[in-house]
């Protein structure tokens, strides 16, 4: 069993998107960031950032006790290597998918997220960083477009060949690509790529789940919302 701390992020679908798709059973436990359950000494146990998604395997591979992990990407990472599904096995693929679910986590998440933030969450609405954020976001979605341009064309449906956890780790971030001023239609295989991971059932499960915690459709958060959301310092480090 798996114990999934979550909320309705694209970070947070990274782990129902795996889940959903490896019929692991687990147990969803909702992590209202705009309320401060991040804050919560038993969340802080697991999660020492005060950020969602975080897990507790109570069948980890070494036979031990629990095993608590914050992060998507060491999750997905992890879950992949427990099952060896959803990474390819040999050292070049490997790395292939690797080299994408950083990227992601280093690129297209930060990136779009503070696209997200700008453009919409933000009190005053400021044209440089609104532009920043949307031309990079479209920069990196270029990117993504380019190889899997190259991946279509040597025969590949998805980012590091079969299905893995790239896939799992940059689909969620796509998801929002209105509301981050980008047009699929500017990215053809992007957009083909895009919509074969939204037909997979286990992505219909996974969204379907994410319905049950939250159904409210993102808007610019209240001002107590907005102070625990974007008002933290190192003070607030406990």
């Amino acid at each position: 069993m798996i114990d999934l701390y979550y909320w309705t992020t694209p970070n947070g679908h990274k782990i129902t998107l795996f889940l959903e798709e490896a019929g692991l059973p687990y147990q969803l436990h909702p992590v209202n960031i705009g309320k401060g359950d991040q804050f919560q000494p038993d969340f802080l146990a697991i999660a020492p950032n005060n950020r969602i998604p975080a897990i507790v395997d109570h069948a980890p591979a070494d036979g031990g006790a629990p095993l608590p992990l914050f992060e998507s990407g060491a999750i997905l990472l992890y879950l992949a290597d427990k099952l060896q599904r959803f990474i390819p096995a040999d050292l070049r693929g490997r790395n292939v998918a690797l080299q994408w679910l950083f990227w992601q986590m280093g690129g297209l998440g930060p990136m779009a997220g503070q696209n997200h933030h700008f453009g919409t969450f933000a009190p005053e609405k400021i044209p440089y960083a609104i532009d920043r954020y949307v031309k990079e976001t479209g920069r990196l979605y270029g990117v993504l477009n380019k190889h899997l341009g190259q991946q279509a064309a040597a025969g590949k449906d998805c980012i590091a060949g079969d299905y893995s956890i790239a896939d799992m780790a940059c689909y969620p971030w796509v998801v929002p690509h209105e509301r981050q001023r980008q047009n699929l239609a500017d990215f053809p295989h992007l957009q083909a790529w895009f919509q074969r991971i939204q037909a997979r059932p286990a992505t219909v499960r996974a969204y379907a789940r994410a319905l049950e915690v939250n159904a409210a459709p993102p808007a610019p958060p209240d001002e107590a919302a907005r102070k625990i959301l974007y008002g933290q310092d190192q003070s607030t480090v406990r």
